[in-house]
């Protein structure tokens, strides 16, 4: 497994918390007090030195500690998620040709348009996979990882860039490094515009206005590494001598490479996006992620653990790439309202206790005990992403649950739905510095893990890895005020 930075140890000079804490927070990326225009790359107005900045989340005076052990399985899951892309896609495209049970591509493609479930086709891309991989991880309290969901358009990672510079000065080795971030982006989009110092557009729609600010400085640390890269909105792309362009300062410059920061279940809303399909076609411009939907369902897990195609999935994937994408991929099961028959079950086997659970109807009637579940849209949705339309089983009333799986089956056409169980992140204790009187203040809290990975030269780089630690009383882990969001590094003395 390559990394993309270099890891020597947690030993590190101890800054003032106060003053750490305070450069960590004016660097992350925010949105300039009076911006241009939606794709402007102007920086923010600088600050005074002594300013603590308001942040979108608790900021923590050093980077999260994780132990060698953790580290080793970060590295080498980069690997196995990689395996498991590949043989996603093969799985969608063996199951086009009718190799598969025709419920597989069923199953992919419901709720898709049918403009969306050919773009998902093209030839030009049907090898194609995201350059950037991001798994949501929970640590299990008897060790190892579970994934609850793999992300292809993963926001965060300018955040976690911009934070780890500053870590980084402050003389903490991170995992990933210093530029980790940038250096394995750009080297990435390189690898796909077949060499050179492409020109790249990273293209933020409407709905992702929230992450413009941490494109921008991600293109900016593009530049900085030698592409000529720009975040743009889509209106602002034009079609000039069949090339597709993006106007920089230098004037307009023609586009090699696109990273799309952009839901595909937003197309029909997305400005521009037949002239950026068309440079596709024409292979005057490479578009990364792929536009795939079926790459981007966490129905993907509910396949990978079906016994139906467990075949399939012996044949793609080596023995031990298997047995570990078995321990960490969470079980997961479509809510698919088809008719069960009464001497059938739901697949795979869902269990509340020592009984096997039928039916959904069965699943409506679970106890507040045995509802540990949690329920989610599965992909293709405006929900399916930022902890929306996440209901936890245990955590709401019986009608609430009752309605909440009524409305996931009646959804089913539309926007399918996955159960998965819940996971419960180990306790892990964090320290973060209040802003305002700049004391230490110290909280017992529950972590999700996001490993960055960078596919370079056909291999997963680990190129940064951020922490989100929430109360532990908090039942979804997410970047909220209350959380504290930092790098990662290693570290002998580790919870996790």
């Amino acid at each position: 497994m390559l990394a993309c930075g270099v890891t020597l140890s947690d030993a590190a000079p101890r800054a003032d918390p106060r003053e750490a804490a305070r450069r960590v927070a004016a660097a992350i990326p925010r949105a300039a007090a009076a911006p241009e225009r939606a794709d402007s790359n102007q920086p923010e107005p600088p600050r005074a030195e002594t300013e603590f900045p308001p942040a979108p989340w608790r900021i923590s005076p050093a980077p999260f500690p994780l132990s060698p052990a953790a580290v080793a399985e970060l590295e080498q899951l980069g690997a196995d998620l990689l395996d498991f892309y590949t043989a996603a896609n093969r799985l969608y495209a063996q199951a086009v040709r009718g190799a598969l049970p025709g419920w597989v591509l069923e199953r992919l493609d419901q709720g898709k348009p049918e403009r969306v479930r050919e773009l998902g086709r093209l030839r030009r891309t049907r090898t194609a996979l995201p350059l950037v991989i991001r798994p949501d991880l929970l640590a299990l309290a008897e060790g190892g990882f579970a994934a609850t969901e793999l992300d292809a358009v993963p926001g965060g990672f300018g955040a976690l860039a911009a934070m780890s510079e500053v870590y980084a000065d402050l003389g903490y080795d991170l995992l990933g490094g210093r530029d980790g971030i940038p250096a394995g982006m750009a080297a990435a989009l390189r690898g796909l515009a077949g060499g050179g110092d492409p020109t790249a557009a990273i293209v933020v729609a409407d709905e992702s206005e929230d992450y413009r600010p941490e494109m921008t400085w991600i293109a900016g640390a593009l530049r900085a590494q030698g592409l000529e890269a720009r975040q743009v909105h889509p209106r602002a792309l034009r079609l000039h001598d069949e090339t597709m362009q993006m106007p920089t300062p230098d004037g307009w410059r023609s586009v090699d490479v696109v990273y799309r920061f952009l839901e595909l279940h937003d197309l029909p809303n997305i400005p521009k996006l037949d002239l950026l399909v068309y440079a596709l076609k024409q292979r005057r411009t490479a578009v990364t992620p792929p536009l795939k939907t079926y790459l981007e369902e966490k129905l993907l897990f509910w396949l990978f653990h079906h016994p139906a195609l467990a075949a399939f999935w012996r044949a793609q994937l080596a023995a031990d790439v298997l047995a570990r994408l078995r321990r960490v991929l969470l079980p997961t099961w479509l809510l698919d309202p088809s008719p069960i028959p009464p001497t059938a079950a739901i697949d795979p086997e869902l269990r509340a206790g020592a009984r096997r659970v039928r039916t959904w109807a069965d699943v409506q009637g679970l106890t507040q005990r045995e509802r540990r579940l949690v329920l989610k849209p599965s992909g293709f949705s405006p929900l399916a992403w930022g902890a929306r339309g996440v209901t936890i089983g245990h955590d709401v009333s019986q009608e609430a649950w009752e309605a909440a799986v009524s409305q996931a089956l009646d959804q089913y056409a539309t926007t399918p739905h996955v159960l998965q169980p819940y996971v419960q992140s180990r306790r892990v204790p964090v320290t973060w510095v209040d802003a305002a009187s700049g004391a230490e203040r110290h909280m017992d809290g529950r972590a999700r893990i996001t490993p960055y990975y960078l596919v370079i030269d056909g291999q997963a780089r680990l190129c940064g890895v951020l922490v989100t630690v929430v109360p532990a009383a908090a039942k979804v882990i997410h970047g909220t005020p209350e959380a504290v969001l930092a790098p990662a590094m290693r570290s002998e003395d580790a919870v996790i």
